[in-house]
């Protein structure tokens, strides 16, 4: 049985509308599970996830992520419900809490208790969904007698969580249908996962109910020379995580074993040198978390992936990725393409 594989084009501005449509109906084509759109300050994840519904047929669509401070639980619970309505049954809802600088300074929202919070707004999403009269007394919100008025396809739209510290991991294995881990070392990855699983399994689940599903930066080159620039960009935006996304990326690197590259990365940030930064991410760090080079060293990273505990790769792209490269790299890590024995790494020459 092929393993699922998915893809990501979360906050990709720099793609037209016709290729966006083209990039989805290949993935279809070659078999990808889910396409992923998330939302930041640019267009919001619903409304792309529509229009990419309307040009396709069988591939999953999810909202990866949307931050559960920038909607009330209500107005997910409609908006998921509508996607499922014109996606005829295809969609997932990927909820995260984002971070304190988008939350406060851009959706003018105090950043306060995220994981308290997004526990009320999966329990009130999933009972709007069911079709039940909503009541709910939680701390945040108290909610009664209106029903969703719009009823899903699915019986079960599936909730994953995007989740790296303690706490939010814990209520992943507690709550959530899939996991969305981002920017994970592919030998930490069986770690973070343990931790998943024991909620599940404390919260009297099975981790085989957490669907695992890491968001990988993936690049497929043709020349030793593209790939030297490929991975140059994907230092630089790991570096951009690292000192310029606020604690949370820091933390994670940190836990990862790389806070001596973490510290000496946000020591050059702090100083402007961008490119100094970027040269600080270690080769341990780009291989590690990153699948990039020729096809067959980007097909085993990927097989390493999945045997770390990866059930659903999701398949990134670089900022600066061309659109030739971007379907060259689906066409190669598609879904039952896997790293072959015997297979050899390295350029035609």
């Amino acid at each position: 049985m092929t393993q699922p594989t998915a893809l990501t084009l979360a906050g990709r501005q720099d793609i037209s509308d016709s290729d966006l449509i083209s990039i989805a109906q290949l993935a279809e084509r070659l078999g990808y599970h889910t396409l992923w759109t998330g939302e930041s300050w640019g267009r919001d994840a619903f409304t792309v996830l529509t229009m990419i519904a309307c040009h396709t047929e069988s591939i999953r669509l999810g909202t990866g992520i949307v931050p559960v401070f920038s909607r009330t639980p209500a107005l997910i619970a409609q908006s998921i419900a509508s996607l499922d309505q014109i996606s005829h049954g295809r969609a997932t809802l990927g909820l995260g809490t984002s971070g304190r600088l988008l939350i406060e300074e851009w959706h003018g929202l105090p950043y306060h208790r995220p994981i308290a919070r997004t526990r009320e707004y999966i329990e009130i999403i999933r009972q709007a969904l069911s079709g039940q009269a909503l009541t709910y007394e939680g701390q945040f919100f108290r909610l009664g007698r209106f029903r969703l008025g719009a009823s899903p396809v699915q019986a079960n739209i599936p909730i994953f969580l995007a989740s790296l510290g303690p706490k939010n991991l814990e209520l992943t294995g507690q709550l959530a249908d899939g996991w969305l881990p981002v920017w994970v070392h592919q030998n930490h990855l069986p770690s973070l996962k343990e931790q998943v699983s024991k909620a599940a399994q404390e919260a009297g689940r099975d981790i085989s109910q957490v669907t695992v599903a890491p968001q990988i930066m993936c690049y497929v080159s043709e020349t030793a020379k593209e790939q030297a620039e490929v991975d140059q960009r994907i230092r630089a935006h790991m570096a951009y995580y690292i000192a310029g996304m606020g604690q949370y990326y820091y933390d994670l690197f940190c836990r990862s074993g790389f806070q001596e590259e973490a510290d000496a990365v946000r020591v050059a940030w702090a100083n402007r040198d961008r490119d100094k930064a970027a040269s600080l991410v270690s080769e341990d760090m780009l291989s590690g978390i990153a699948v990039s080079g020729d096809a067959a060293t980007c097909r085993a990273s990927m097989d390493r992936f999945r045997r770390n505990g990866a059930d659903m790769p999701i398949v990134a792209f670089p900022h600066g990725s061309t659109l030739d490269g971007i379907k060259r790299t689906l066409e190669v890590l598609a879904p039952a393409k896997v790293a072959q024995p015997g297979s050899a790494a390295g350029f035609a020459n």
